[in-house]
């Protein structure tokens, strides 16, 4: 495989407060994705419950045409904050190097970053990534990641040369 595997990105918000219209951070999110040479084909919103945001990401990696779901929001320490749980709840194997590396970096211009409890994951050949619900963590969160979201979706295609 070449260096061109394509990234084709779905973005999922957790939100109780939110609909598509305000939805800064995902919008933040779609825009640096593109940016970055991604195709974004889903962008959802869907309410905080833990269940909701589990079957969202269910139905995303079910899809052959995504190999990346990245989450904003529902991350913090709030009650109604589940996206870690769901996550976790489907995932097959962690990456916790993208959720370290996140929280690392942007604790050294937000120290409170160092709250999001947010994790990464595979299921099947999709790559999951939760950030934070904040256009600004969005963007700070990205900047670590984006370095490495080619070599990964490329590896997650079956292209495991080094």
């Amino acid at each position: 495989m070449s260096d061109s595997v394509k990234i084709s990105a779905a973005i999922v918000t957790a939100s109780d407060s939110r609909s598509l219209d305000d939805d800064l951070s995902g919008r933040r999110l779609k825009m640096l994705l593109e940016s970055h040479g991604a195709e974004v084909v889903s962008h959802t919103l869907v309410n905080d419950d833990l269940d909701s945001i589990r079957d969202e990401l269910l139905k995303l990696t079910d899809k052959q045409d995504i190999n990346l779901v990245v989450t904003t929001g529902g991350t913090g320490l709030g009650p109604r904050d589940n996206t870690p749980e769901a996550t976790s709840a489907i995932i097959e194997r962690e990456v916790p190097g993208i959720s370290e590396a996140m929280r690392r970096e942007t604790a050294r211009q937000t120290p409170t970053a160092i709250l999001s409890r947010g994790v990464a994951g595979i299921k099947s050949q999709t790559l999951i990534i939760n950030l934070p619900g904040s256009p600004k963590a969005v963007a700070e969160c990205f900047a670590v990641i984006a370095p490495v979201l080619n070599h990964a979706i490329r590896m997650l295609s079956g292209d495991t040369k080094h």
